[in-house]
């Protein structure tokens, strides 16, 4: 009797090495095959640092980034696509040309950004300026995951977060979830903002601890969602189910940060 091989779709992920396993391209590659999707895992940077702290960064080569993109595309269909760290700008604007080709083909594409600035802690993540690095990256994204530090950043704006999201959304064509994790209070709430009018508040319980690598993990569940076929609305909900069970489980490796249980 003929075997039929069950086929996943593919998300094609951008993102930094962690050393310690607990965030950047391992996260993603973890998050991605719990989804029932498979990661195309395209290194940007390496990285020295522990479940705390970065203490260096090297980018990758922008043409040697292309070349692993162009071999996988040559054979491999992209069902999305997670971007994480870039690395530096060069290789912010190279990811961006790419998206916009692919773009032509596949204009549905969807594309998760997860605006990394800095690590937990504050550490640098980029070779150069990272608010201006990421800026073509903005431009072809469906979806951008920023935490309340990183709309700071990305929109400095005193008159607070809802004006900080019109003048993103004003700026790009994407959607924006933003994360409350960095807030106070004994729920998190994250807030869903489409160009389509639709919004959404979720609130989950604060758990207590720091957690290291649960932006990738959020932004890589909803990649995956998103590649086997589901709406936003409900590949925002099923991804942060899954990521706030992750931290639930989440373990020690060392004092400091927890690494998610995914």
């Amino acid at each position: 009797m003929a075997t039929t091989i069950p086929q996943r779709p593919c998300v094609l992920v951008f993102a930094g090495h962690d050393p310690s396993g607990g965030a950047g391209i391992q996260a993603d590659i973890e998050v991605v095959a719990a989804q029932s999707a498979h990661a195309l895992p395209v290194i940007t940077a390496l990285t020295v640092q522990d479940n705390d702290h970065v203490y260096a960064l090297e980018a990758v080569p922008h043409t040697l980034i292309l070349q692993q993109v162009q071999c996988l595309l040559d054979k491999i269909p992209v069902a999305a696509i997670k971007v994480g760290i870039a690395g530096n700008a060069e290789n912010a604007r190279a990811i961006a040309a790419l998206i916009q080709q692919l773009r032509i083909k596949n204009p549905r594409l969807p594309v998760v950004v997860d605006t990394v600035l800095g690590s937990g802690h504050g550490d640098r993540l980029s070779e150069d300026d990272a608010v201006a690095a990421i800026q073509p990256l903005l431009k072809v994204a469906t979806l951008l995951t920023p935490n309340l530090p990183e709309l700071q950043r990305l929109v400095p704006d005193a008159a607070g977060s809802s004006s900080q999201i019109t003048t993103l959304m004003q700026m790009t064509a994407a959607d924006v979830l933003l994360k409350g994790g960095h807030a106070a209070g004994a729920l998190v709430d994250n807030f869903w903002y489409s160009h389509a009018g639709d919004e959404q508040r979720w609130q989950w319980p604060r758990l207590s601890g720091e957690f290291h690598g649960s932006g990738c993990t959020l932004a890589s569940a909803i990649a995956a969602q998103l590649a086997l076929g589901h709406s936003m609305r409900h590949a925002l909900d099923q991804a942060q189910i899954y990521t706030q069970q992750c931290l639930q489980r989440a373990y020690a490796i060392a004092d400091g940060q927890f690494i998610p249980g995914r």
